[in-house]
């Protein structure tokens, strides 16, 4: 009996070794300018092991990364991390990936939450039913069951929110100050929080396309998303470099006459950014048009180099009339990128919008959103320096970071 104990002692010792593997990454700014917090993401399929923890080092420092599951399968997937890098520079990384261990602790610089009205808690930014995700049949409506209407995520410059109802709206929350501020005033400051110098709503949607709805278009005009089977939000990240919101919406009529398509939008905000990108993947190839845009905030001023950037400058009321006791006009400036190849044509602005028809090219869809308010000690304060940042905002997106890998390797370890 003895010997069979120590036999299975020493097969439960040895007979599971560690796995690891080397990666080293090559990465070069393209840009004439120094870029901060530039995101990096590595894919994990190459990986012959389920990853459970990735160190990070550029010039032997470690730096903080992030490990993704995606799919949600329970399986990381994509590794992120960002980097501060000069004009026209490379840098290398190295990464080690384990399927031992979990990942660093490392300091928190994004937020993100959904969650249940609690009838029970009177105040707006007390609230405590936190929820990952929620999934509705054909002719639910949990609008007004949602505190803050649907997920919300946000970064030390900007933060966000995505109404879950037909409009799927993208509204806006801007700050005094860099810092992480939604956990303390879930999207409601009181009068305290406000006193403090946090931030508060500033853009009043109502059925607009807020800023980047993506709807379906008839020929004419924008159709909410109401033709559908279940609509989604399901939080696929909560940081501490990125977030990334799901929405789905199943099997989706966009427009009358139109074939029916599951549409899955995934937000993603990363850390030092004000910028939110957005990535549209479709069920199946489809010649559906679709359109998307931005408020025209009233007495606003547009830019647009009718190549797919657009923007505007304006001020207005943050909230509907009847709900204007306790708020301030605002003035922001939004912007939308979308790269040419998925534009059919921009429209000409109306009173509600700056809109584009566009058009997913292999099955998906991406563009850029993008915001800044008056109230910001760090950002824009007028039309003029708004229009200036679109334009560099939009070749930092046309000039991602090259990254190339510059070796790998695979060992094991008792």
């Amino acid at each position: 009996m003895k010997n069979i104990l120590l036999l299975m002692a020493l097969f439960f010792a040895t007979g599971v070794a560690a796995k690891s593997q080397k990666q080293s990454l090559e990465i070069k700014n393209t840009l004439p300018v120094m870029r901060k917090d530039a995101p990096v993401n590595v894919s994990l399929t190459h990986i012959p092991f389920t990853v459970r923890k990735a160190v990070v080092t550029i010039g032997g420092k470690e730096i903080p990364s992030q490990l993704d599951d995606l799919t949600g399968d329970g399986t990381p997937d994509a590794l992120c991390f960002l980097v501060d890098i000069d004009k026209q520079q490379t840098l290398k990384a190295d990464i080690t990936y384990s399927d031992q261990g979990k990942q660093a602790d490392y300091p928190a610089r994004v937020y993100v939450d959904m969650m249940l009205t609690n009838k029970k808690i009177k105040e707006e930014n007390k609230q405590d039913l936190y929820i990952d995700q929620l999934k509705v049949k054909r002719g639910v409506n949990p609008y007004w069951m949602l505190h803050h209407h649907g997920a919300a995520f946000e970064s030390e410059l900007a933060a966000y929110r995505i109404y879950f109802d037909h409009r799927q709206t993208v509204d806006i929350y801007g700050k005094y100050s860099k810092q992480l501020e939604l956990k303390q005033t879930q999207f409601y400051p009181d009068n305290a929080q406000k006193a403090a110098g946090f931030g508060d709503d500033v853009l009043w949607v109502g059925n607009t396309l807020g800023v980047g709805a993506l709807r379906g278009f008839d020929g004419e005009k924008p159709v909410m998303l109401e033709d559908l089977d279940h609509r989604g939000q399901r939080i696929v990240s909560e940081g501490p470099l990125r977030t990334i919101v799901e929405v789905l919406d199943d099997n989706w009529i966009p427009a009358p006459g139109q074939k029916a398509v599951t549409m899955r939008t995934y937000y993603t905000l990363y850390a030092g950014h004000r910028d939110c990108e957005i990535s549209c993947v479709f069920s199946k190839q489809n010649d559906n048009k679709y359109c998307t845009g931005i408020i025209n905030v009233k007495n606003s001023t547009e830019y647009s180099d009718h190549k797919g950037l657009r923007g505007c400058w304006g001020t207005d009321w943050p909230v509907s009339a009847k709900d204007s006791v306790g708020h301030k006009r605002e003035t922001v400036g939004l912007g939308i990128c979308i790269p040419r190849k998925n534009i059919i044509k921009e429209l000409p602005a109306d009173k509600d919008n700056y809109s584009f028809c566009v058009k997913p090219t292999q099955r998906s869809l991406n563009y850029y959103i993008v915001f800044g308010s008056d109230n910001e000690s760090f950002g824009y304060h007028s039309a003029e320096q708004w229009f200036a940042y679109l334009q560099e905002w939009k070749k930092d997106i046309d000039n991602p970071l090259e990254v190339k890998v510059a070796s790998t390797g695979a060992k094991k370890k008792k």
